[in-house]
């Protein structure tokens, strides 16, 4: 195994079990809302409650972080001026600090105009709540800057476990306080509980992050130097980015005000199967992506664009080979998955037919997705941010158009189906432009690996999806233990069948797949094996 390859199998298998940790509290986190409450006007509003602040955070340092600082920082630590980096960290901490204390205190001030024109489908009654929430959730966005400018700045040093980490303690936070104070404030008002969880959350990951942060060197300077070069290369970097994150939040905005005219609990229903939707993206592509990015940003500063290229196809391959099955089997057995990971409490039938109608378009553009999680670091190591700002403005206008189309004969799958067709759009636009712009770059190689995982997967979701049926015919599905037999079961013919023809095909992706597990978990040695 190449040496390159090595380094990302190490660092993807890391962030992927702290991804998995994190997914599984982020689920228990869901469950135990939606079974306290189920999906109305009241998670509604908690869904809704996200979005200002949300958008404030995305763009102060969201944007600035995945597309301008980590690149120029890592530069800084790649050619040995480690000083010279932080003091750009420095400035861009100040100023962050500054933009993101002025807009706290303008959006709490407008925050009831604000929510009014978010979500003017709300009764007055969840228009109060949900501004209340908002609100209290303005506090996280703090303690988010603080913990993304840390990220930035430890995965800039190929530290992974920390930033990681802090992920899973950001869900934890929000299970203990939000339960903690359930009893309170009463089952009307306990969601409120749940949104002083999420500011709690966002403590305790920043928490985790400061002893890291403190071994690598931490070099603070109360200063604001807009004339560093670094400093400006990054105000050059992120100014388009500024634009595209707007227009992102903008169809965001668009999609909250869609939904609070759709019946009590489709925001819900949409936010649920999103979170199933984006698993595979978060413990897999998202692993692979924030692994490969440092290596990336080392090699197009070095000018190793050979080695550049090979990085890029290795991730896009890897991320495929993983998240094509995932999708497949997320829609073969999407109900009895809803089913099992929600239904209970007030988490109705009708939650669950819902929730699953939505996923099933959802997954159509999974994939997509999952690749633009590294595409978009790709152009951004090399210092490119307006190629990925402008093909996502296009994208998102494209995916609003598509919104007001599909709404009215899909309902709330309109708008997961305008989803995955706008991501599936984007990320054909990117490898297109990337060929004009660098050359060949194993386009082949990727279709052929997309083409033979999609065939295999077909087959492996009809074994699942068999399987599935089958067992429903023997076990009570209205049960817990039942529910777990039929998904268990279905997953596991799946993972053995996919498994199996993959092997038996001989797809290289299999040994990058099982160096990333092997790495992590120590279970043997790598053996050596020709990935790149």
């Amino acid at each position: 195994m190449s040496s390159t390859g090595t380094k990302v199998a190490k660092a993807a298998g890391i962030i992927m079990v702290a991804m998995v940790l994190s997914r599984i509290l982020g689920y228990a986190r869901d469950m135990v809302i939606y079974a306290a409450f189920g999906q109305n006007h009241l998670t509604d509003a908690y869904n809704a409650a996200f979005s200002i602040p949300d958008f404030l955070y995305y763009l102060l340092v969201g944007g600035a972080l995945s597309s301008a600082f980590i690149p120029v920082f890592s530069g800084y630590i790649a050619k040995n001026q480690e000083e010279e980096g932080w003091r750009v960290a420095s400035t861009v901490f100040n100023l962050v600090l500054i933009l993101m204390l002025g807009g706290i205190v303008l959006g709490v001030i407008f925050t009831p105009a604000l929510v009014h024109l978010l979500v003017p489908g709300f009764s007055p009654e969840n228009q109060a709540l949900t501004v209340t929430m908002t609100r209290i959730m303005f506090l996280q966005t703090l303690f988010m800057a603080l913990n993304g400018i840390s990220m930035g700045i430890l995965n800039s040093y190929q530290k992974f476990l920390a930033p990681a980490l802090g992920s899973v303690c950001y869900n934890l936070g929000i299970i203990l306080v939000g339960v903690l104070l359930f009893h309170y404030y009463g089952p009307e008002l306990g969601i409120i509980s749940f949104a002083i969880g999420v500011v709690a959350g966002a403590i305790f990951n920043f928490a985790v992050q400061v002893p890291a942060l403190r071994k690598v060197g931490l070099h603070y300077h109360p200063v604001i130097d807009l004339k560093h070069p670094g400093v400006r290369k990054i105000g050059a970097l992120i100014i388009p980015v500024l634009i595209g994150l707007s227009v992102t939040h903008f169809n965001l905005f668009v999609n909250q005000y869609l939904g609070s005219t759709l019946p009590d609990g489709m925001i819900s229903a949409l936010r649920a199967a999103q979170r199933i939707m984006q698993l595979p993206i978060g413990v897999f592509a998202i692993a692979v992506a924030v692994a490969v990015f440092p290596t990336l940003t080392g090699q197009a500063a070095r000018e190793e664009r050979d080695q550049f290229k090979a990085t890029m196809s290795l991730g896009i391959r890897t991320i495929i080979f993983i998240t094509v099955p995932s999708a497949i089997g997320l829609i073969v057995l999407k109900e009895p998955i809803v089913r099992l990971l929600f239904q209970q409490g007030q988490f109705t039938p009708e939650d669950t037919s819902a929730t699953a109608f939505a996923l099933l378009f959802y997954c159509f553009g999974l994939f997509a997705y999952a690749v633009l999680q590294l595409l978009n670091r790709v152009f951004y190591a090399l210092q490119d941010t307006r190629t990925p700002v402008t093909v996502g403005i296009v994208t998102i206008l494209v995916n609003i158009a598509l919104n007001f189309i599909l709404i009215k004969p899909l309902g709330h799958g309109g708008l997961a189906l305008a989803y995955s067709l706008a991501g599936i759009f984007n990320m054909l636009i990117l490898l297109y432009i990337f060929r004009i712009k660098a050359g060949a770059f194993d386009g082949r190689r990727i279709l052929h690996s997309f083409l033979l995982t999609l065939g295999i997967s077909f087959l492996m979701g009809l074994a699942a999806y068999g399987t599935a049926n089958i067992v429903a015919s023997v076990v009570d599905t209205a049960t817990k233990t039942g529910q777990i037999i039929q998904v268990g079961s279905g997953v596991t013919v799946g993972v053995i069948i996919f498994g199996l023809l993959a092997l038996l095909l001989k797809m290289e992706e299999v040994e990058q797949v099982k160096h990333i597990l092997l790495r992590r978990f120590g279970r043997e040695k790598l053996r050596k094996a020709r990935i790149i």
